[in-house]
């Protein structure tokens, strides 16, 4: 099958790959996970066969804002309170979390938000759809990331926070874009274009109405659990 490939996707995937290889962001094998830079590139590979003909965004080695201070900008009434409810021991991961969170640069609280949301901290949680694990990482994906047992916590963390770390360079630090990502496919987020956290509020009821409440939670809990950390 021939792909047109828009040239500005190819440089984001050089330059994930660059990244992958020499930043900090990199892997290791820490915790069963591979430090190949093979793994994320076949990853963004996938994405890019998803989005072809749409373009991609440059990743950013800038800062990230407080996820505190997103929650308050957008207002918790933007979603209403959808949390799940917290049938696992919600400290159990915390070392995972916050070691993972340092290693990738990750608001911490923002992680764990993720995790309460995807699977209410239960580490052996499998979804209808194959998700698997603290935070829900699709077979695919989990290979891509080098996690070879998704239902393994310290995998599973280490995975899924280097992707929410990807998807957080690749939309320039917008939390709410790489959420929709992370919950609905950056093919879906790119196609709409919503790469920004202003596009995104203003244009919210153009996602799935799961995602736009996938976000409310994940924002919520997060705000929640940031004096934990």
């Amino acid at each position: 099958m021939n792909v047109t490939t828009d040239p500005r996707i190819m440089k984001q995937m050089l330059l994930s790959q660059w990244l992958t290889e020499t930043s900090p962001f990199a892997a290791s094998s820490t915790n069963g996970t591979t430090g190949e830079s093979g793994g994320m590139f076949e990853l963004l590979l996938g994405q890019l066969m998803e989005t072809a003909s749409i373009g991609g965004t440059t990743a950013s080695g800038s800062s990230l804002p407080s996820n505190a201070n997103m929650l308050a900008s957008w207002g918790t009434t933007q979603f209403g309170n959808y949390l799940t409810s917290d049938t696992g021991s919600s400290s159990a991961f915390d070392g995972l979390i916050s070691a993972a969170a340092a290693k990738y640069g990750v608001d911490p609280a923002l992680i764990k938000g993720i995790v309460q949301t995807e699977s209410s901290f239960q580490s052996n949680a499998v979804s209808s759809a194959g998700a698997k694990g603290l935070m829900q990482l699709m077979d695919g994906t989990a290979r891509g990331l080098g996690v070879t047992d998704s239902l393994d916590p310290a995998q599973n963390v280490e995975g899924g926070t280097r992707f929410l770390s990807y998807l957080l360079r690749k939309y320039e630090g917008n939390v709410t874009s790489a959420l929709a990502a992370y919950n609905a496919g950056p093919g879906r987020v790119d196609r709409l274009g919503l790469t920004t956290d202003a596009l995104l509020a203003s244009r919210m009821s153009e996602l799935p109405e799961e995602t736009q409440q996938y976000i409310g939670k994940v924002l919520e809990a997060s705000r929640q659990w940031s004096a934990s950390f």
